[in-house]
C-alpha cells in the first residue's frame, strides 16, 4: 500500500483555527451535534421517502409517474444519506453513541454498507482527500480520469461527455458490486479494510438481502417485473447523479489540488494535515439555504473536511471562522458562489484531463 505523511511540525494554523471553533461553542452554550433543525429534516426526507416507495410498489401506474416518483425517492434517498447517514456515520448526528450507530444503518438501507463506508470515508478519505493511490473516492478506473497522475487512454477525450451517465448508473455499481468487491477482497482500495465482527458480516448480508428483497423482488411481486425496472432505474439514475455531483463539486474542480502517491512508497505532503483539507476542498453554493438544507451541508465541504465531527448544522456560522483564520495565515479557502458555476468547474477540469498529455 501507498505510504502518506503529512508535515505537521509546525501545525500553528489548525491549532488557532481549532481554539477558535471551541470558543464558538462555548460562547454560544452549543453542542456540536445536531438539534431540532436536523431532526425535523431527518422525519421529513425518511417519512416522504417512504410514502414514495409504498405508492410505487402498491399501485399499478403510468411509465412517467412511475419515472417521476423513482427519481425523486433517488433524489431523497441522497438527501438522506446526505443529511442523517452522513452525520450518523461521523458521529455528529448525535451526543449519544447507540443514535449515530442505528441512524448510520440508514445507509444499508438504501443499499449501502455503514461498516465499509465508514473505512472508506471517515478514515481514507478524510484524511487522504485527493491523494491518487490511496483516496478510493478518485480512483482509477478505464473510463474516468479524475487527476493528472492517472493514466491517459484515448476515450477520456470524450469523457466529459460520457461522465454524466457513469454518474447516473453509480450508485447501482456501489450496491450491487463495489461493496462485495471490498467484502470480499478485505480492501478498499489499496488499503486494508479493518477486521469486521460477526456483528458486521451478519449486517452486511442480512441487509443486502434486504436491499434485494425490498427494492426488486416485493416490487416485481406487486407490480410485474416492467413497472419495477422503470422504478429501480429512476431511482439509481437520481440517487446516483446526485451523489455523485455533490461528491465532484466538492473535490474534482478546477480550484482544488492533487497530489500523486506510489504504490509501496512513502510520500511526504509538505503541509499540515489541516492544509492539506483546504487545498485539496471547495465549497459550493455556501449562501444558498435551499441547497443547504437538501446537500446536509455538503456544500460547506471545507469546514466538513476539518471539523467532520461537528454536525453540519454548524456549518454557515463556522464558515465565517474559518475564512477568517485562513486570511490570517494566508492559506487558501476554496469557495465557488454557485451551483452553475461549479458545475462548469467540474466539467471544464474533466474536459482538460480528457486532452492527450503531451508525455503520452
Amino acid at each position: 500500500m501507498s505510504k502518506v505523511i503529512f508535515n505537521n511540525k509546525n501545525a500553528v494554523f489548525f491549532q488557532s483555527l481549532k481554539l477558535a471553533i471551541d470558543k464558538y461553542f462555548q460562547e454560544k452554550e452549543l453542542k456540536k451535534t445536531g438539534n431540532w433543525k436536523l431532526y425535523s429534516k431527518t422525519i421529513i426526507l425518511i417519512a416522504a421517502a417512504i410514502a414514495l416507495y409504498l405508492t410505487a410498489v402498491s399501485f399499478s401506474l403510468p411509465i412517467i409517474t412511475t419515472i417521476l416518483i423513482g427519481s425523486v425517492l433517488g433524489f431523497l434517498s441522497a438527501c438522506i444519506g446526505f443529511n442523517v447517514m452522513h452525520d450518523a456515520n461521523h458521529g455528529s448526528y448525535s451526543s449519544k453513541n447507540w443514535v449515530n450507530d442505528t441512524l448510520g444503518l440508514t445507509l444499508n438501507a438504501l443499499g449501502g454498507n455503514s461498516f465499509i463506508w465508514r473505512h472508506k470515508h471517515n478514515i481514507i478519505h478524510h484524511t487522504y482527500p485527493n491523494v491518487d493511490g490511496v483516496d478510493d473516492d478518485i480512483a482509477k478506473t478505464p473510463f474516468i480520469r479524475m487527476c493528472s497522475s492517472q493514466q491517459w487512454v484515448p476515450m477520456h477525450r470524450i469523457q466529459h461527455l460520457y461522465t454524466p451517465v457513469l454518474y447516473a448508473i453509480s450508485s447501482m455499481i456501489w450496491i450491487l458490486f463495489q461493496d462485495f468487491e471490498k467484502y470480499f477482497k478485505r480492501k478498499v482500495h489499496t488499503t486494508d479494510l479493518q477486521k469486521m465482527k460477526t456483528k458486521d458480516h451478519l449486517v452486511f448480508w442480512i441487509s443486502k438481502l434486504l436491499y434485494l428483497f425490498f427494492y426488486i423482488a416485493l416490487p416485481i411481486l406487486l407490480t410485474g417485473w416492467q413497472q419495477w425496472l422503470v422504478f429501480f432505474l429512476s431511482l439509481h439514475i437520481g440517487l446516483g447523479f446526485t451523489l455523485a455531483i455533490v461528491f465532484q463539486l466538492a473535490h474534482v474542480v478546477e480550484e482544488t489540488e492533487f497530489t500523486f502517491a506510489p504504490l509501496n512508497e512513502t510520500t511526504v505532503i509538505e503541509n499540515e494535515w489541516a492544509i492539506h483539507q483546504l487545498k485539496t476542498t471547495s465549497n459550493f453554493s455556501p449562501n444558498n439555504k435551499v441547497i443547504s438544507w437538501f446537500a446536509g451541508g455538503l456544500n460547506y465541504q471545507v469546514e466538513h473536511h476539518l471539523f467532520p465531527r461537528i454536525s453540519h448544522i454548524h456549518y454557515p456560522a463556522l464558515s465565517k471562522i474559518v475564512k477568517e483564520k485562513c486570511e490570517e495565515f494566508n492559506v487558501p479557502y476554496n469557495s465557488i458562489p454557485s451551483l452553475n458555476r461549479a458545475v462548469k468547474s467540474h466539467f471544464r477540469f474533466i474536459k482538460s484531463l480528457g486532452k492527450k498529455p503531451l508525455a503520452v
